[in-house]
């Protein structure tokens, strides 16, 4: 292997001293700008690489945040990063992310990795399985900032950036019974999830404020794939009588639902009115068009990434968790529209 090139055999070959290419390197206002030229174009000949990882040590920073997501093929995930990545590149820090693959176990073993990776501070969507938050505590000890999106949980020195699920939820539901549904299947995630369990309040909640009955029967829980809405969409189509509307929890399993609803003969929004949540492309390619929630996710993760950089500068002092809400809106499309003429006084179709 190589020798690695240090600032003294640069300072060697350019009979320099070592302090004076190392301000060099690092820009210091006291060496003029010819010889910091100079410097620079010997290092980038020479090979030199800067140590980033002992300049690190000294300032007790690394410049790095990481970031723990269930899944990265979720297209609403894909969307946060794309946001925290932009706050992220603008102010100089570098993301490590990795996935939980919805286990507490590998959530706990991608905790512990970015603790020892020294991060200045942490971003987390929690899996399907996390029961409690101990493997967090380490960061919160050091005083290493923790900030859950999406898919949070209460802790007192911890920020949660959310929507309001259960209004959400509440809106899709009554927009089906508008449209004259008074059968109405939910199909939804893991209940120790907030997403999931606030989504099916919502919902409950929309059934009862109508008059309509709730039967535990209507709920289907999943794992919110586009397999479990193969799977949903076969489970409903065994239902007698058939359900008049879906609502489901995400946009991926609510489209694999329609496709497969249709393929047995099923008109959408015809016979079955289906809504999903995320306003993700693929509800703008499902024929009929899909009517959604829009979920603010690249703004979800730009707010994220400003939140922890604010904790991560602030005074040192621990900060007091709070939550935040971003809005959030129904999109009214043609899957649900079983009554255009009374729809078009309320909303307008995008």
């Amino acid at each position: 292997m190589e020798k690695e090139i240090t600032i003294y055999d640069i300072a060697r070959e350019l009979d320099l001293s070592p302090t004076t290419v190392s301000r060099a390197l690092n820009d210091h206002p006291a060496v003029n700008h010819k010889t910091k030229q100079r410097i620079s174009e010997a290092a980038t000949q020479m090979g030199y690489r800067s140590n980033m990882f002992a300049s690190n040590l000294r300032k007790q920073r690394t410049n790095t945040i990481g970031l723990i997501v269930p899944r990265l093929d979720s297209p609403f995930h894909s969307s946060v990063i794309a946001g925290m990545e932009k706050v992220a590149n603008e102010e100089g820090y570098n993301l490590i992310i990795s996935q939980s693959l919805e286990t507490m176990q590998k959530e706990k073993a991608n905790a512990n990795a970015m603790f020892n990776s020294r991060v200045d501070g942490l971003l987390v969507s929690l899996s399907f399985e996390t029961e409690n938050l101990d493997h967090f505590e380490s960061f919160i000890s050091k005083g290493i900032p923790v900030i859950f999106y999406d898919r949070v949980a209460d802790h007192k020195d911890c920020t949660s950036i959310v929507i309001d699920n259960l209004q959400a939820a509440y809106k899709a539901t009554s927009h089906l019974i508008e449209q004259g549904c008074t059968n109405i299947v939910h199909i939804t995630g893991n209940l120790k999830r907030n997403v999931y369990a606030d989504r099916l309040k919502g919902y409950k909640y929309a059934l009862v404020d109508h008059d309509l009955p709730f039967t535990d029967s209507n709920v289907i829980i999943s794992q919110m794939t586009e397999e479990a809405g193969k799977e949903a969409a076969q489970q409903i189509l065994r239902m007698d009588p058939l359900p008049d509307g879906i609502f489901v929890s995400n946009d991926l399993c609510a489209v694999s639902c329609i496709k497969a609803l249709k393929k047995a003969g099923v008109s959408i929004p015809k016979d079955i009115a289906v809504i999903g949540f995320n306003n993700d492309a693929i509800s703008r390619v499902i024929e009929p068009n899909l009517t959604t929630v829009n979920y603010p996710s690249q703004e979800m993760g730009e707010t994220a990434l400003k939140v922890l950089l604010v904790q991560m500068n602030g005074t040192g002092e621990r900060i007091p968790g709070n939550t935040i809400h971003l809005r959030s809106e129904l999109i009214i499309r043609e899957s649900s529209l079983r009554s255009k003429a009374s729809t078009k006084k309320k909303a307008v179709i995008l």
